[in-house]
C-alpha cells in the first residue's frame, strides 16, 4: 500500500487527491487521509535530503511543497467540518433519527455544547485526532445548532493540529530514519498512536463540578 501511495506522490494531482480525501473522510472515516498526507511529506522530505542520514532511495523529480500540503491539508479540514456541520444543522428528521440512536452522537453534543459554552473547545482539537470523532464532533456541533463563530475557530485550530502534525511525522520521520519506507511506516504508527490517545480523552467523562462550599 505504501509503494503505490508512494507513486502517486511523483503526480501533480497528489494535492487534489488529498484535498479530496481529507474533505470526505468526515462522512467516510476509512479513508486514508493522514496516510496520504504522511506519505507525500516524506516525499517532500526525501527530496530535500537535508537529515542527518542520507536518503538511499531515487528522488523523484516531481514532489509535494512541503507548505502548499499543509496550507491544502489544513483548507480541506475545516471545509469538510464545515460540511458536515451544515449537513447536520439543516438535516431533517431522517438524520435527527440518525443521531439520536448514536450514543457517540448524543453525548458528542452534550459535551461539545458544554464545553462550546464555557469558551474552550478542546474537544473539537483532539477529536480531530481520534478515528470517526471528527465526524462525531462536526455532526454533533450542527444537529446542537450551534453558533458557527463558535465552532468554526476551533475547527481551524483543530485543522492546523491535524495536518501540522500529520506534514511533520512525514517529512521529519523521513529525514531522520533514512529511508522513506521506514519513516512513513513510524510515522503512520505516531499517527495512529495520536489517534488512539484522543479516542481515549473523548470517551474519558468529563470532570464532576466541585461541590459549593
Amino acid at each position: 500500500m505504501l509503494e503505490t501511495l508512494g507513486s502517486l506522490t511523483t503526480s501533480p494531482w497528489i494535492y487534489a487527491v488529498v484535498a479530496v480525501s481529507i474533505v470526505l473522510d468526515v462522512f467516510l472515516p476509512v479513508l486514508p487521509s493522514g496516510v496520504l498526507v504522511i506519505t507525500a511529506a516524506a516525499a517532500a522530505a526525501a527530496a530535500g535530503a537535508a537529515g542527518p542520514v542520507p536518503v538511499p532511495v531515487p528522488v523523484p523529480e516531481q514532489v509535494p511543497d512541503i507548505m502548499a500540503l499543509l496550507v491544502i491539508a489544513t483548507t480541506a479540514s475545516v471545509l469538510g467540518d464545515m460540511a458536515a456541520y451544515r449537513l447536520a444543522r439543516l438535516g431533517g428528521a431522517r438524520l435527527d433519527r440518525a443521531i439520536a440512536r448514536s450514543r457517540r452522537l448524543t453525548r458528542a453534543q452534550e459535551r461539545l455544547g458544554a464545553a462550546l459554552a464555557r469558551g474552550g473547545g478542546a474537544l473539537v482539537v483532539i477529536a480531530r485526532f481520534a478515528p470517526a470523532g471528527r465526524s462525531v464532533v462536526s455532526l454533533g456541533a450542527g444537529k446542537a445548532h450551534r453558533k458557527i463563530k463558535e465552532f468554526l475557530p476551533w475547527s481551524v485550530l483543530a485543522g492546523m493540529a491535524w495536518a501540522g502534525y500529520s506534514v511533520a511525522l512525514g517529512y521529519f520521520g523521513t529525514q531522520w530514519l533514512g529511508a522513506t519506507w521506514l519513516g512513513t511506516a513510524v510515522s503512520v504508527v505516531a499517527l495512529f498512536a495520536a489517534g488512539a490517545l484522543a479516542a481515549f480523552l473523548i470517551r474519558r467523562p468529563p470532570p464532576s463540578p466541585a461541590p459549593a462550599a
